[in-house]
């Protein structure tokens, strides 16, 4: 069953664009505004930090209204490391994720994964993968070419 797609959602004409659309949701804990990110494909793929791999567009709302029961999320994607090709694009980042505690306000840092494939309405988010989160920001790790030609 196909879900209504927002207006906003609907021009979104770059796999950036449905990227800042999807944190934008999560920082404001808008449930419609996050799933009419989603493409409509009932495989979608989503796995939460230290959760299990939900599947389809049901299962993904459910654990996003899970979530937004606890308030908006304040995350901030930061390190976004794309690769596009004809129709998909993956984006890997480090999300920064601040948690109020009862000690005061703690900072965790995440890697995600981001998967996007354009259709019919444009692109759409197909795949979020978070890794479990830790308190300091993890390394990127690049190997340089011993030769450069």
């Amino acid at each position: 069953m196909a879900r209504p797609k927002s207006q906003t959602a609907a021009l979104m004409a770059s796999p950036e664009d449905i990227e800042a659309e999807f944190y934008e949701a999560l920082q404001r804990g808008d449930l419609e505004r996050l799933m009419a990110v989603w493409s409509d494909d009932e495989e979608i793929i989503c796995v939460h930090p230290g959760g299990p791999r939900v599947i389809g567009p049901l299962a993904v709302r459910a654990t996003f209204e899970a979530l937004f029961a606890e308030g908006p999320v304040n995350v901030r994607p930061a390190q976004v490391r794309r690769v596009q090709a004809a129709g998909c694009a993956v984006h890997n980042l480090l999300e920064r994720v601040e948690v109020l505690t009862a000690e005061g306000p703690l900072t965790a840092w995440v890697l995600a994964t981001n998967v996007y494939v354009k259709g019919a309405l444009g692109w759409r988010l197909v795949a979020h993968h978070a890794s479990g989160g830790s308190s300091e920001e993890p390394p990127e790790i690049s190997e340089a070419p011993p030769v450069l030609h």
